[in-house]
């Protein structure tokens, strides 16, 4: 199962150059991936009930296009790998209007306590794990 996540771009996020800043778009990264856990029933929120966090460990990015004011994007997210202990996330964003590849990302997390410490999933919160399993591609 993928997931759309739709976003209009804010004027404070583009540059002196008139497009988003590159920056941005790692948040907007993570507003989708927000809006999907929720979506799939796993907010963030269930995960902290169960002492889980759930820190980036890498972000991958490639720029194809930019992308303006007010233009609209539009991000798919896809569980590209799980384990159990790593997650790996698939973004492919693009423009509404002229559906071409804005970028295609990639943001590799892990599952641990609160003290930071590695937690399997399977063990830890089965529940999470077997919805995580049935997004997998």
């Amino acid at each position: 199962m993928s997931f759309i996540y739709e976003r209009t771009i804010n004027y404070y996020e583009t540059d002196k150059m008139g497009v988003v800043h590159h920056s941005n778009y790692i948040r907007f990264l993570e507003e989708a991936r927000c809006a999907w856990l929720k979506e799939a029933d796993m907010p963030f929120e269930k995960f902290e009930e169960q002492n889980i966090t759930i820190p980036v460990l890498e972000v991958k990015c490639k720029y194809k296009q930019h992308v303006t004011f007010a233009d609209t994007i539009l991000i798919k997210v896809i569980v590209k790998e799980f384990n159990g202990v790593r997650l790996t996330i698939g973004y492919e964003v693009k423009d509404k209007k002229t559906c071409k590849d804005i970028i295609i990302a990639e943001t590799k997390h892990c599952f641990t306590d609160k003290n930071l410490r590695p937690v399997n999933l399977k063990k830890h919160c089965k529940e999470f794990s077997d919805k995580f399993e049935a997004l997998l591609l």
